[in-house]
């Protein structure tokens, strides 16, 4: 990934975190969807996904994790509670990078929800995590114990929708491909960069299709 693809990547972020405005997307007779962002990121930044599920005619509604440098149990359990709060069932979780981790892990701890659709998430933990300084981003290192353990769990795979770009600076290729999550669906997109996948209109229009797919049935 070229020098300008990557400070365009970052560049789009940028944009989309200053988006602060709260749509109000509760109406709508769809799956329900909730929005969990990564770290170091708000649901904001999933702004034009949730337009494109509410033009679809899903009820969606935010996560807010803070900065989202919790523990993945931590974070598990208030996506949990805000189902419960929301009263949600059959619902379906749209997350980005670490926002996937935090879902897979929900998916084992909840009734409410029938899968993930996750963009540009680190599955068996990236490796560039390893020696970064901050923990909250070590965290997602595949040396990480709680990672270790969420990639050998496959038995919630079947009910994953997993997108990732062509080249991702963030999360190498061995972090998201076959063997993080045998017996789920993988789909590539023919871009770069981590964060911009999610303001392209065609992989919104693909995240509409995932998330209704789960109530027809795969």
């Amino acid at each position: 990934m070229n020098l300008t693809a990557r400070l365009a990547d970052y560049a789009w972020l940028v944009r989309a975190q200053l988006r602060l405005r709260t749509p109000d997307w509760s109406a709508g007779t769809g799956a329900p969807v909730l929005l969990v962002p990564g770290i170091w990121e708000t649901w904001h930044v999933m702004r034009g996904l949730g337009d494109a599920l509410h033009r679809a005619g899903h009820p969606v509604h935010g996560l807010d994790l803070g900065t989202n440098s919790a523990d993945l149990a931590s974070s598990a359990e208030r996506l949990c509670a805000r189902l419960d709060g929301l009263d949600l069932r059959h619902a379906v979780v749209v997350a980005h990078s670490k926002g996937g981790l935090v879902a897979k892990l929900a998916l084992g701890r909840t009734d409410r929800l029938d899968g993930v659709v996750a963009l540009a998430t680190p599955f068996a933990g990236s490796r560039y995590a390893t020696w970064f300084p901050a923990r909250p981003v070590r965290r997602l290192s595949p040396r990480d114990p709680e990672i270790r353990a969420l990639a050998a769990d496959a038995s919630r795979h079947a009910r994953i929708v997993a997108f990732r770009p062509r080249y991702d600076p963030h999360v190498p290729r061995a972090a998201t491909g076959a063997a993080a999550l045998t017996g789920a669906v993988e789909i590539e997109v023919d871009l770069e960069g981590h964060f911009r996948l999610l303001g392209d209109p065609g992989v919104q229009a693909a995240v509409v299709r995932a998330v209704e797919g789960f109530g027809a049935g795969r």
